[in-house]
């Protein structure tokens, strides 16, 4: 006798279509944008920019990230981490997550481009098409630099944030892009480490899967010290101040300490550490740049 299995709920299909966006991830990227935004206008940018700045960035990061979980559908049913994913779950089918998601970018596209400007627009997309295309596609399941090639993407809205004050990409902004460039390798090594088995598993070649926790850990503490130095860089070319500075200094130091000791003891717990403080990090020194800007004007 067979059971009848009650279709959804409307909340449960929208926490299921709200989940293949992964909103954490659109959470790290909102801030970056915001304080690039004050910091192209050494002040407090137009209220209504940055709401539909944010929307279109929202909407673009969650067009990537959902077709990002239909193309690895098979790869986070294999995973302990994500197998509570919609579509690992069979919450959402396949074909509606790949509709949704171009639907998500197509919109991010026409929004930004209207309520923004063309070149926001043309970078938020070109951001997507790289995260579907470059990374999840091409790099992910084929070489251990995934992340660091593929990491790019989220590189982006910083780029985004600041054409949509100034309408151009500076040098300021690409010094901003390098520092997310260098801080996500650390970032994402670092919680790749605590779920190594469950990426060899799956046969994703993440650095230590390939080559170890002691490679990895080493690596992590090379690109911090990068990381570290190109935040500094962007004193001088950001035009920024002691406070921006003193919080680079402070910040990155606590960070290379983190990754000095997860050299040394390479624990899943000191690993999950620097995973976490990684997050603070990237938050309190983008906090501390939109406040110098404010301070400086």
């Amino acid at each position: 006798m067979s059971v009848e299995v009650a279709p959804p709920s409307v909340r449960e299909t929208v926490r299921a279509y709200v989940g293949l966006t992964k909103p954490r991830i659109i959470e790290l990227l909102l801030v970056t944008t915001l304080p690039t935004m004050v910091v192209a206008q050494r002040g407090i940018p137009d209220l209504w920019l940055v709401m539909a700045t944010l929307i279109g960035g929202t909407l673009a990061a969650g067009g990537a990230n959902t077709i990002n979980s239909w193309a690895d559908r098979d790869i986070d049913e294999q995973m302990h981490r994500t197998s509570h994913r919609p579509l690992p779950r069979h919450a959402v089918s396949p074909a509606n997550a790949l509709r949704f998601g171009i639907l998500l970018g197509a919109l991010a596209f026409v929004w930004l481009a209207l309520a923004v400007n063309l070149l926001s627009a043309l970078l938020a997309t070109a951001a997507l098409l790289f995260y579907v295309f470059v990374y999840t596609l091409g790099l992910k399941r084929r070489t251990v630099q995934n992340i660091v090639i593929g990491g790019a993407a989220g590189c982006v809205p910083v780029l985004v944030g600041w054409s949509a004050v100034t309408g151009e990409v500076g040098l300021p902004a690409l010094v901003l892009f390098a520092i997310v460039f260098a801080w996500t390798p650390p970032h994402f090594w670092a919680l790749a480490m605590k779920y190594s088995d469950d990426y060899a598993r799956a046969g994703v070649p993440m650095l230590p899967v390939v080559a170890g926790p002691k490679e990895t850990a080493r690596q992590i503490l090379l690109y911090t010290i990068l990381l570290v130095s190109v935040t500094l860089l962007f004193g001088p070319v950001g035009g920024m101040g002691p406070l921006y500075l003193m919080a680079a200094l402070v910040l990155g130091g606590i960070f290379i300490c983190y990754a000095v000791r997860l050299l040394r003891h390479q624990t899943e717990r000191l690993a999950m550490r620097t995973f976490r403080y990684s997050i603070t990090y990237l938050g309190l020194l983008f906090t501390a740049m939109a406040a110098d800007a404010i301070i400086i004007g």
